[in-house]
């Protein structure tokens, strides 16, 4: 696998360039809240735990 590491670094650069700024401006949590809400749940959903009820008389 070839990295392009100029590609990289400049995605690294503009990546920490927005969260300097959005954290400066105060909307840092807000953008971090939609990647919450947005991502990949498929992990999540496919858990299932088995339920039973158990009674005594």
């Amino acid at each position: 696998m070839k990295v392009r590491w100029t590609k990289l670094f400049w995605r690294t650069v503009v990546w920490l360039s927005a969260e300097v700024a959005l954290t400066l401006l105060g909307v840092d949590d807000l953008a971090d809240y939609s990647e919450f809400i947005f991502q990949n749940r498929s992990d999540v959903l496919s858990f299932r735990a088995s339920i039973s009820l158990t009674t005594s008389v």
